[in-house]
């Protein structure tokens, strides 16, 4: 497991998320988990074009927050399929 620090603004208000990426992830677990102040919030799980869903939402954070992290998550391309399925 790898974990990365992201941080996303909205409305002038700054909230800092740590990734836990799961590089030899299987199904059925969220490839990444989202934590704020050590709290769970929210996993992803990218799909066949490799576009990040939620998977498993605790709904602490605003949604329109967490699509931006989910677009910063692939931005950051950290989104890969080492799976066997392709």
């Amino acid at each position: 497991m790898e974990r990365h620090r992201l941080s996303i603004i909205k409305d002038e208000a700054t909230y800092n998320f740590e990734i836990a990426d799961y590089p030899h992830h299987s199904y059925g677990h969220c490839k990444f988990e989202v934590y704020q102040d050590g709290i769970f919030v929210t996993g992803f799980e990218p799909d066949e074009h490799l576009t990040l869903h939620i998977c498993n939402d605790a709904g602490l954070v605003d949604p329109e927050v967490l699509s931006m992290l989910a677009d910063e998550i692939e931005a950051h391309n950290w989104v890969v399929y080492p799976f066997d399925r392709f």
